[in-house]
């Protein structure tokens, strides 16, 4: 009987030790998963450097590539009006027609100025020759000789004269009908037949603009000016103009040609400390008129080699600075600071921080610690939204 106790005195006193064992067990089983972390999936991308240009999106209004306005360069009555409102003449095509007859007998006048002219020369020339003759011959005085000479020198001269004035003349009925000086789309005709055209008058008959090519006028910030040249070492940005600058329609969709910049200013405005820009853009389709205001998109920044990672990817740390997650070599991640640029098309433009070929985390990123074993997977492409 009392060994019977001594036996459950000694089970109840195993009891408590069986189970502080079964908890050191169960705490090593949790240190040693502490130690093995389990790694973290993310999507990743590699970074390739790429061409990009920035834009300055400036308001512009378009103008004609030249416009000629119609003036009669003779007085008279128009008699014909040749051409349709609207429509394209060609270089020299004629206008109007003013009443040519008062210019034809102008020319009969002249013509009849210059025979006279001409006949007085003929026969000064004969009474030169022979008072030249008896000149010689001693026979005449020289004071009859010098007279012979100034008269043949004033015939001549009457000559040339009436000659003059008959091709003024010719002119002036020529410029009767009033003709085209550029080919170009010719616009409401402020004169119509029967009406007094003057030469002195200040109104012109008419305005034709060539509108195949445009200008478009638009004014930009010196700074950015200077931006462009220091981003663009080595590119054809050291010439503005030889870069494509993209338009936009007042409706603000794509226009299907780019300009080039054919003139910059070379003085800053003081109030705005702005530049005006001139560009030329072709206008093949008419889509563009004179006064007509649309968006430019001129370059400010041109980078050959430069950095982009999604939106989505940058990071912040508690003060607000960016970071990206960047995967090592040995497929951990490592948070590093870096500055970015201008967001374009929703990727920020690495400036500082980043080297080409690195694998940037762009999903998942929250849940990585720095030295964190990643499972990595290719981030899958956004569709392009860009118009």
């Amino acid at each position: 009987m009392r060994n019977i106790a001594r036996f459950w005195i000694f089970c109840i006193l195993c009891v408590p030790l069986l189970s502080l064992l079964a908890c050191s067990e169960q705490q090593d089983a949790d240190a040693n998963s502490a130690v093995e972390p389990q790694a973290v999936r993310v999507s990743v991308m590699t970074v390739r450097p790429q061409a990009v240009t920035i834009y300055d999106e400036l308001p512009g209004r378009v103008s004609a590539l030249r416009t000629a306005e119609i003036r009669p360069q003779v007085s008279g009555i128009i008699q014909k009006k040749l051409f349709q409102e609207g429509s394209f003449v060609n270089a020299d095509a004629p206008l109007f027609q003013i009443d040519p007859e008062p210019f034809a007998a102008d020319v009969d006048a002249a013509s009849a100025v210059l025979a006279r002219a001409e006949a007085e020369f003929v026969n000064a020339k004969v009474k030169f020759e022979r008072a030249e003759l008896l000149s010689a011959q001693k026979i005449t005085s020289d004071e009859a000789f010098n007279n012979a000479t100034a008269t043949l020198a004033q015939a001549k001269a009457s000559v040339a004269e009436a000659t003059a004035n008959l091709a003024r003349r010719k002119l002036e009925l020529s410029n009767a009908t009033i003709r085209s000086p550029i080919s170009g789309t010719i616009g409401q005709s402020f004169m119509t037949e029967g009406g007094l055209a003057s030469s002195s008058g200040s109104a012109p008959l008419a305005v034709i603009q060539q509108i195949d090519q445009v200008y478009v006028d638009v004014r930009q910030s010196s700074m950015s000016l200077e931006s462009l040249r220091e981003t663009a070492l080595g590119s054809d940005a050291n010439d503005p103009e030889k870069l494509p600058v993209k338009i936009r329609t007042i409706t603000d969709k794509p226009y299907a040609h780019t300009g080039t910049i054919v003139f910059s200013d070379i003085s800053v405005d003081n109030a705005t400390g702005s530049l005006g820009i001139r560009i030329l853009v072709p206008n093949p389709e008419n889509q563009l008129l004179p006064g007509m205001f649309v968006r430019a998109l001129v370059p400010r920044e041109v980078y050959s080699s430069a950095l982009l990672v999604p939106q989505e990817a940058v990071m912040r740390d508690p003060t607000g600075k960016p970071q990206l997650v960047i995967v090592t070599a040995n497929k951990t991640g490592e948070k590093r600071p870096v500055e970015l640029g201008p967001l374009i098309n929703r990727h920020y433009l690495v400036k500082r921080g980043l080297a080409a070929g690195e694998s940037v985390v762009v999903q998942g990123q929250e849940r990585v610690q720095t030295g964190q074993i990643l499972e990595i997977t290719p981030v899958q492409p956004a569709p392009d939204t860009q118009s």
